[in-house]
């Protein structure tokens, strides 16, 4: 490709040294893709490690995370290049960490292993686009170096100005990125209203602090002779300082991104390169992908790229009138103008990747924007600069902190205007353009019957019926249970995985999917009474209050699921073969099996149920336990799937949920063994992530997300060897 790419670009025709520059990124992003994959693999699959680390993670007060970021110096007394980060819930008991700190680790390394589901937030993609594609497990530890970085000791020294005031983790995350102190209710308001891109360290931040020196430099030549009077001194020292503003937040991706883009603009500036907006905004995007080819797998760049490219699209093609240009009280004008057109634009974008859509985020943005912009943040800048008089500088934090304090109060009113949007409304979030290209070339009144004609068609649009008669979902909810039975867009829930402190798999995992799929909910059923099984079903009720509830449990409003119970939902018939009654704590021989059929293909759910449950179910049951498809029990534990079980049920295909490197080593190798000894297809969710079940009129087939949902090349190449060990 190389040479052929050489030749090419020795062709004097513009198409010839295009296509030549094409082949030549693409086999660049080729190169540090495999180049960091190769890291990986070289990394984990070998025995322990010794290498010299460094503390990457800021330790602050308030941190709700217990995970600490390394970066990777030498490996073996070998220098690693590029250098690879790693996260670990390692904390040394005699020694707090902090960034700066300098480690001899005796590690066991693993690639990320995230859940893949559909409608999900892909954490692989996002370990690959950060440069952080590693957990590990310490197993030694020796301090080399145990002085905390600059960078540390001048976030510690702000946090001890900014004291116990209301808004400090927001403080802390608009002055140096670090948002690990966000609760994550706060987290979910901003995402709700619009304005979760405050928070990270992008280009509106980084531009003010180079306006703030630009403007502080251009006023002190006013004192100054006329021969010393020059624009490019004050642009060098803004970029400087941008510089530094940027090794301050972290030398986070966006930040990084940003300060690329200046430097190349500052450059144009300086060498007097007339160039159109386009042209400058393609010269960034080209920079950055050079110097980072895998940042087109980041959410953050996509959002950067996408909401310059909009601003300038807005501004050529639905300008303002030349009565509200210049005038400063027009100003509110200009900038509502900005805000509807960034609202309306970017729609296609948040629908992609937050899987809904704000109809309030214009308002929210026009509070919140103009105050955090043009006052907070300039007081936390000044705040952080003025931190050796500790007097001041708390006073210019408690009038940031009292300016977010007014941000706040009409956002919690405007988080209602949240819309959870699924897969089939992706098409229609593009709207926004066709109507800006419409009004543009004035369509709308030139093709005004063609245009009335689409708009009914999309109207009335109704999508292509699938193919399957029903289907089943397990979903990728790692210790637990989640399985989803759908048919005509309505659903069965089995199951509501795990819970946590701050979370829930039912939060994270099942809703989603279900808003992606655009699935009702009609009944939830609850195996027994353990955590990784009931967890994340006080939030499907609130999701879905109509949907009745069926267990072993006698919980108030819970319908039986006792052996015996039989129903009829859409065209599956439903039958429980155990328990045989209700208990107040139902355990795992306690869990409600339930053996669903179509009349031709048939799923058995078996929950937990363990050896004496099976043992019953042989006993009483045998001529009801034939199924095509089984789910396995407890997880793959040694504990269940007995030989005399497996002979009478005879499925065809097997579906265990499990997480990967759990601690109880699920699931067994015995047990996988036994499945596929007796010709049984195995999956589970450790491998595959969600496993999908098509049902047909005559067939049916299994789909595994990493396989054949998502078939990505960093989901096929990103932690699939290897056992549970």
């Amino acid at each position: 490709m190389l040479l052929v790419a050489g030749l090419l670009l020795r062709i004097r025709w513009p198409f010839c040294r295009y296509l030549a520059c094409l082949g030549l990124g693409f086999a660049w992003a080729v190169f540090n893709a495999g180049s960091l994959i190769g890291q990986v693999e070289r990394l984990s699959r070998g025995p322990d490690v010794t290498a010299v680390v460094q503390v990457s993670s800021i330790a602050l007060k308030p941190a709700a995370s217990k995970q600490a970021l390394m970066r990777i110096e030498r490996i073996d007394g070998h220098w690693l290049v590029p250098a690879l980060t790693f996260t670990t819930l390692w904390a040394p008991e005699q020694q707090r960490l902090c960034a700066g700190q300098r480690w001899q680790l005796k590690l066991r390394l693993r690639p990320v292993h995230g859940k893949l589901n559909e409608g999900g937030f892909d954490s692989q993609r996002w370990a690959i686009a950060q440069r952080q594609p590693l957990t590990g497990q310490v197993r030694q530890a020796r301090l080399l170096d145990g002085d905390c970085g600059l960078r540390q000791r001048i976030i510690s020294h702000a946090e001890t100005n900014i004291g116990e005031l209301r808004y400090k983790a927001v403080l802390l995350a608009l002055a140096f990125g670090e948002r690990t102190a966000l609760e994550q209710a706060l987290r979910m308001l901003m995402l709700k209203t619009g304005i979760a891109h405050l928070m990270a360290i992008s280009g509106l931040h980084v531009a003010m602090v180079a306006i703030l020196f630009w403007v502080t430099l251009r006023a002190l030549q006013l004192f100054l002779p006329s021969h010393l009077i020059g624009y490019r001194f004050p642009l060098v020292a803004g970029w400087v300082a941008t510089l530094i503003y940027v090794w301050l937040v972290g030398a986070q991706p966006p930040a990084v991104r940003t300060a690329l883009a200046m430097t190349l603009w500052m450059l144009l500036r300086l060498r007097g390169v007339h160039c159109s907006s386009w042209q400058v905004w393609l010269w960034c995007v080209g920079l950055i992908l050079l110097c980072d080819p895998l940042a087109v797998l980041s959410d953050s760049f996509w959002l950067s790229v996408l909401a310059v490219g909009c601003l300038i699209f807005w501004f050529e093609w639905a300008p303002l009138g030349e009565r509200f240009r210049s005038a400063w009280y027009w100003a509110p004008v200009r900038w509502l103008h900005i805000q509807l057109g960034m609202t309306l634009l970017l729609v296609p974008m948040q629908a992609a990747l937050f899987l809904g859509l704000t109809l309030t985020s214009l308002p929210a943005n026009l509070w919140a924007v103009p105050i955090i912009s043009l006052v907070t943040v300039p007081l936390i800048l000044l705040a952080v600069m003025f931190g050796f008089f500790p007097s001041l500088s708390y006073g210019l934090w408690w009038l940031a902190d009292f300016t977010l304090q007014w941000v706040f109060v009409p956002l919690n009113y405007l988080q209602r205007g949240w819309v959870d949007l699924g897969a089939a409304s992706l098409l229609a979030s593009a709207a926004g353009w066709l109507i800006v290209v419409c009004w543009r070339f004035h369509w709308w009144w030139r093709y005004a019957s063609g245009l009335a004609t689409i708009a009914i068609c999309c109207v009335l649009w109704r999508e292509k019926e699938p193919t399957y008669r029903w289907r089943v979902d397990m979903l990728d909810v790692g210790h637990g249970l989640a399985v989803v039975i759908e048919q005509n867009g309505k659903g069965v829930l089995y199951d509501t995985g795990d819970r946590w402190p701050g979370g829930s798999a039912a939060e994270r995992h099942i809703l989603p999917m279900l808003n992606w799929r655009g699935i009702e909910l009609e009944q939830i059923i609850i195996s027994h009474d353990h955590l990784d099984h009931t967890g994340g079903a006080p939030a499907v009720r609130r999701m879905f209050p109509q949907a009745t509830v069926r267990s072993p449990m006698r919980g108030e409003g819970h319908l039986p699921c006792v052996a015996g119970e039989r129903w009829r939902w859409q065209a599956l018939q439903f039958e429980v073969l155990w328990p045989p009654k209700t208990r107040k704590k139902p355990g795992n021989d306690d869990s409600c099996v339930i053996r669903i059929d179509d009349g031709k293909y048939s799923l058995l759910l078996t929950g937990d149920a363990e050896k004496k449950a099976e043992a019953q179910l042989l006993r009483l049951r045998r001529d009801r336990l034939a199924a095509t498809v089984l789910q396995v029990g407890h997880h793959g534990s040694r504990t269940s799937s007995t030989p005399p079980f497996l002979r009478a049920i005879n499925p065809q295909a097997a579906l265990a949920s499990a997480s990967r490197y759990n601690k109880w080593r699920l699931p067994a190798r015995k047990v996988v063994a036994r499945y596929r000894a007796n010709g049984i297809i195995w999956r589970d969710t450790t491998r595959s992530g969600q496993l999908s079940v098509l049902f047909f009129d005559n067939d049916w087939q299994i789909k595994g997300f990493r396989e054949q949902l998502m078939p990505r090349w960093y989901h096929q190449r990103f932690g699939v060897e290897g056992d549970n060990e």
